[in-house]
């Protein structure tokens, strides 16, 4: 049954080539990565979007411009791999027999998420601290979201054009947090509507389960431009 809701074009913005210092507090770990231009997302996956793809409105929240959210990694890679067949793409994943896990699919155009690189690297939008701007301005977290997701897009974006990078909802990324230590699980970066300040960084990793869903964690969308 559909959902009575107007469906969103998932806008899309191209993030030019570069390099991003990535680091992990937990570890200590620091590394470069190099990017090849790639498409992402301007906002994050809404519950209308997610609705008219999959059929489902799964978020604890129930507003159709709101991130849609309550959505597990796999949800995430569904939804990416149905969205690439609506658009006539082929699939961005091949999702393995367990239905938890999947693999990209090398020299795919179709949608998938972005590695956490390209998160971070398009979240940042060439600035280097903490927050490509002033928290209020950008964000919606524990002391402006009232309890709840906000519609996306009504924050100030960061240069490249990028909506709620920080803050409304953390976003699920293709990567695996760091298999010898925790198996199967994923990251997702960015911080959500219930975080304090010190939780909205464009640094921050976190990672769980690839079927874990909560209500301040969603994603959105990415397309490789050029193979690299």
């Amino acid at each position: 049954m559909k959902h009575p809701f107007e469906t969103l074009t998932l806008k899309t913005a191209r993030i030019p080539a570069g390099t991003i210092a990535m680091r992990d507090d937990r570890t200590g770990r620091r590394w470069l990565v190099k990017l090849p231009s790639f498409a992402i997302g301007c906002y994050p996956v809404t519950q209308a979007q997610y609705g008219e793809i999959c059929g489902q409105w799964p978020s604890s929240h129930a507003a159709a411009q709101c991130p849609v959210e309550n959505v597990s990694w796999i949800d995430a890679v569904r939804f990416c791999n149905l969205l690439s067949r609506a658009e006539g793409l082929a699939d961005g994943y091949q999702i393995h027999d367990d239905e938890t896990a999947a693999s990209l699919i090398p020299g795919s155009w179709g949608y998938r998420l972005p590695s956490e690189a390209e998160w971070e690297y398009a979240c940042r939008a060439g600035s280097n601290g903490p927050r490509y701007g002033e928290l209020e301005d950008i964000a919606w977290y524990r002391d402006n979201s009232r309890g709840s997701t906000q519609d996306v897009g009504q924050k100030q974006p960061n240069a490249w054009g990028l909506y709620d990078t920080l803050g409304n909802v953390w976003e699920w990324c293709s990567d695996l947090y760091d298999p010898e230590v925790y198996g199967a699980y994923r990251v997702f970066r960015g911080g959500g509507w219930s975080d304090l300040e010190r939780g909205c960084l464009a640094s921050n990793r976190r990672r769980s389960h690839p079927t874990f869903a909560i209500d301040d964690l969603g994603f959105r969308i990415a397309r490789s431009l050029e193979q690299g």
